[in-house]
């Protein structure tokens, strides 16, 4: 009888402890969605605005010098020079290295990179914001450390999932983009919450969810599962393309033009040189027109996905801020859109599946991925993209946008190798 009585203590406790966490991470959740729902409204339309002014006044362009040293004077003076969203995971993971100031110096300096015409997306100043939102709230509530790691990606979540509309892809994404091969489960109800609550308050302000519509989803057949296999197998590396050209270039500006201000600068130049060249504003800002062409219209410029890698290259390079993300959606779109008819697929379709595909290559974060592609297009092609998702993970390869990313196990067997993203590659230390 003494034995029952104390099973049953014991089971109260415990039901007494999970209880008590639960209504913790509630509070501390959605206090974390509330703040980033209303930072992400402001957000999305501070580069809502930029991006109309912009398109509007030409002239504004001939500023993209001018606004490159700007941003590096904001970080300069908020004093984040170096932190970004590896900083982010950075802290996540080790619990230092992320300072509050990093949420006024993105939000204002990729807004100026985008009224100027820098090529940078939102998603990666969206991480970084919602990351401190969620320290923040983690230190207002006095939580301990590994908590706070756990609030901060309850914000990355959540910002993410505000600009987007994407709650469900949002979570995921943070729980899984800190180490490849291990998923933070104990984030998932933390991020959730915080997802939806910040989801809900920005769609009540007035942020429509980004959601397109993709004609034409062919029928499942062995033909067609190949054929977008054999696409997200060239996404894939087109993807690795991208980070490598997004990584090299940042360290031939730092080696050649050792000066931030300089560099800025330059930068700010060059993007205005190829703007001037090219005759159009297609490749500044998020590029959000060219993914809405490539996969509602089925229409993309032959040499499009190209160009939005040589321009986002260079503008991240300078010291511009914003993200590799949305840059990443044109690339894929684009590339898809062209590529994928040469295969059999419907354009439309296939710019839908090259946008997940380098996403996922990029992030290497396919249950994100597949998540991503059921909540931005539909659950119509579900089985097709999730073959796309995983044809695209294993063709990356090791690069990825994130330094601070660790893959945990090879791509290819079930090893453990645990090293950084963009330090292992195929065929590298292997028996």
């Amino acid at each position: 009888m003494s034995d029952l009585v104390d099973d049953l203590r014991s089971y109260v406790i415990h039901i007494e402890l999970y209880v008590r966490m639960l209504l913790r991470w509630i509070v501390a959740s959605g206090l974390i969605g509330i703040v980033s729902g209303l930072v992400g409204t402001a957000f999305h339309r501070g580069v809502e605005m930029a991006t109309d002014f912009r398109m509007s006044h030409f002239w504004i362009l001939w500023t993209l010098p001018v606004a490159g040293l700007l941003a590096v004077g904001i970080y300069r003076l908020l004093k984040v020079e170096g932190l970004g969203t590896d900083t982010v995971i950075e802290q996540i993971r080790t619990g230092e290295g992320l300072s509050l100031r990093l949420l006024p110096a993105v939000f204002t300096a990729t807004i100026v990179t985008h009224l100027a015409g820098g090529s940078s997306g939102r998603e990666g100043a969206a991480l970084q914001m919602g990351g401190a939102i969620g320290l923040g709230v983690g230190r207002t509530l006095r939580l301990d450390e590994r908590d706070r790691s756990t609030a901060t990606m309850a914000g990355m979540a959540a910002l993410f999932s505000a600009l987007f509309g994407t709650p469900i892809a949002a979570t995921v994404f943070a729980m899984g983009v800190i180490s490849v091969g291990a998923i933070y489960h104990v984030a998932f109800v933390p991020c959730l919450i915080a997802s939806l609550v910040s989801f809900e308050t920005s769609l009540r302000l007035g942020v429509e969810p980004t959601r397109f519509l993709v004609e034409a989803v062919p029928r499942v057949t062995p033909l067609c599962v190949a054929q977008v296999a054999l696409l997200a197998c060239l996404c894939g590396m087109l993807s690795a393309v991208f980070c490598e050209s997004v990584h090299r270039t940042e360290r031939l500006a730092h080696r050649w033009l050792p000066n931030p201000w300089i560099r800025a600068a330059a930068g700010g130049c060059a993007i205005l040189a190829l703007t001037l060249m090219l005759g159009t504003q297609d490749y500044n800002g998020a590029g959000m027109g060219g993914i809405v062409g490539a996969v509602e219209s089925g229409t993309a410029g032959a040499f499009a996905f190209m160009w939005k890698i040589v321009f986002t290259s260079i503008t991240l390079a300078a010291g511009f801020k914003g993200g590799e993300v949305v840059p990443s959606f044109f690339i894929g779109a684009t590339f898809g859109c062209v590529v994928g008819p040469m295969l059999g697929l419907p354009a439309s379709f296939s710019a839908a599946v090259g946008l997940v595909s380098v996403f996922c290559g990029a992030t290497n974060c396919p249950l994100a991925s597949l998540f991503l592609a059921v909540e931005l297009f539909g659950p119509e092609g579900l089985l097709l993209f999730a073959v796309a998702c995983g044809f695209a993970f294993v063709m990356s390869g090791y690069y990825g946008l994130y330094f601070s990313q660790r893959i945990l196990y090879d791509k290819l067997k079930a090893t453990f190798i645990d090293a950084h993203a963009n330090a292992y590659h195929e065929g590298a230390a292997r028996q």
